[in-house]
C-alpha cells in the first residue's frame, strides 16, 4: 500500500540521491590549485578534470530504482530483494566518491560537504524500509494461516 512507513522511507531514500545531482560533494586542493567536486565530474574554475559520467549513470540508477520499488508495492518479496540491491549500489556509489577523489590527484587536500553523507543515510533508510517491509509480509502470511 502506498500510504505505508515504508513508502516514506523509500521516498526520503530517493529524494536524497537525486538532490546529489545538484549539490557539491568536495572541494580539493592540489598543488595549490582549487578544484570543486559534484555529480557531473571535477572541475578546476570551468574546465573538466574527470568526467563525472559514472557517478551520474550511478545516482540515475538508484534514483530509478527507489522510485519504481515504491508501485511495486503488491510484489513485497521483489521490493525487499530490490532494495538490497540498492543498498549495494549506494555503498558502491559512496566508495565512488572516494575512488574519485583521491585516485587521480597525489597530495589532493579534501574537504567533503555534507551531501557526501546522503548515500549512507539512504542505505538506513532502506535498512528500515526492509524491515517495514519485512514485517508486512509476516503479518499477510499469519492472517492466510489463520483462514
Amino acid at each position: 500500500m502506498l500510504q505505508r512507513i515504508q513508502t516514506v522511507y523509500i521516498l526520503l531514500a530517493g529524494l536524497l540521491t537525486a538532490t546529489l545531482f545538484k549539490f557539491k560533494l568536495a572541494d580539493l586542493s592540489v598543488n595549490s590549485e582549487l578544484m570543486q567536486f559534484f555529480a557531473k565530474g571535477i572541475f578546476k574554475s570551468e574546465e573538466v578534470v574527470f568526467d563525472g559520467l559514472p557517478i551520474i549513470l550511478f545516482i540515475g540508477l538508484i534514483t530509478l530504482l527507489h522510485f519504481v520499488i515504491i508501485f511495486l508495492f503488491k510484489k513485497r518479496v521483489l521490493q525487499i530483494r530490490i532494495l538490497v540491491f540498492t543498498i549495494i549500489l549506494l555503498i558502491g556509489l559512496f566508495g565512488m566518491f572516494f575512488y574519485f577523489t583521491y585516485a587521480g590527484f597525489e597530495g589532493a587536500k579534501v574537504a567533503f560537504k555534507i551531501p557526501v553523507a546522503f548515500p549512507l543515510i539512504a542505505v538506513i533508510l532502506d535498512w528500515l524500509a526492509i524491515r517495514a517491509i519485512g514485517k508486512d509480509e509476516a503479518l499477510i502470511r499469519s492472517l492466510n494461516r489463520i483462514r
